[in-house]
């Protein structure tokens, strides 16, 4: 009997209705981009290992898709390390190049490589598939677009209510009613690493956080525990878990916990000019 065909777990077929409202979306979207000054640039689709890697925490290495060197690419590999099945040193001698796990790393190796054909500050967008090798289920594939827009070679703030008003004009556009903008600052996640006592783990702390929303306060306060935070530390981000009100509220309650992080007032600092800029202008969909 002839195989059934498949295709691999977390990826999907699009059928001709779903790419027509998939380009229509799109469309919109960079509409409005290129409305705003950003133009588009397109990456690879993979990337050479030692760009990717290193970049996304332990967990997000584990994520990224490898790809086989050409040709026989065992008879490369050190006897000792084969036979060790040690994958850190295996890994390297066969695999050369990743797909690539999001666009914003392959942006700053572009950005990196093309500084000099670049004129600053630079307005880029993306629409490109990312891999991840992530454990498929219901709504998380292995395959799926991304949608980035970056500014570089600018500090100033108005970029940042730029994007808001941005995200805000495809929204409406969209019909897309309820939605909500959340707007993120690192000053402030260092600040609050600072407070911690956690600052050389900044990137485990934040990964762990950022799951905050799919996986509640408990997940995260076990994956931190993993990942070497101690619980002392954690029981001091119960403020930080329990953030409730409005933007400006959460700015009072924060402000309070980093009294004494310089980096995270800094941060406080930045949101509070941001928030003041975007109630002044209006949004097309404030409710």
């Amino acid at each position: 009997m002839a195989q059934k065909p498949s295709i691999p777990k977390g990826t999907r077929d699009f059928s001709p209705v779903e790419v027509q409202r998939r380009q229509y979306i799109m469309n919109t979207i960079k509409h409005h981009f290129e409305h705003y000054g950003f133009m588009p640039i397109e990456t690879p689709s993979f990337e050479n290992s030692d760009t990717l890697l290193g970049k996304y925490g332990e967990e997000g290495d584990r994520l990224i898709f490898k790809i086989l060197n050409n040709g026989q690419y065992l008879k490369k590999v050190k006897d000792e390390d084969l036979h060790s099945k040690n994958e850190h040193k295996v890994s390297p001698q066969i695999s050369k190049r990743a797909l690539r796990y999001d666009l914003t790393v392959p942006f700053a190796r572009y950005v990196v490589q093309h500084q000099n054909d670049i004129a600053f500050p630079f307005k880029r967008y993306q629409i490109q598939p990312v891999w991840r090798a992530d454990r498929p289920q219901h709504g998380r594939f292995q395959e799926f677009y991304q949608c980035d827009a970056d500014v570089v070679g600018s500090n100033s703030l108005l970029q940042e209510v730029e994007l808001v008003k941005l995200y805000d004009a495809v929204f409406t556009d969209l019909k897309l009613d309820g939605c909500t903008i959340k707007i993120n600052n690192r000053k402030i996640l260092a600040g609050i690493a600072q407070m911690i006592g956690a600052e050389d783990q900044l990137i485990d702390f934040t990964v762990a956080l950022d799951k905050l929303d799919k996986i509640g306060a408990d997940k995260v306060k076990e994956e931190m525990v993993l990942k070497g935070i101690s619980e002392t530390a954690i029981e001091k981000l119960n403020p930080v878990f329990s953030l409730q009100g409005e933007f400006a509220s959460k700015l009072d309650v924060m402000q309070s916990l980093l009294s004494d992080s310089e980096i995270g007032q800094k941060g406080i600092e930045e949101l509070e000019f941001i928030n003041k800029q975007v109630v002044q202008l209006g949004l097309k969909s404030a409710v």
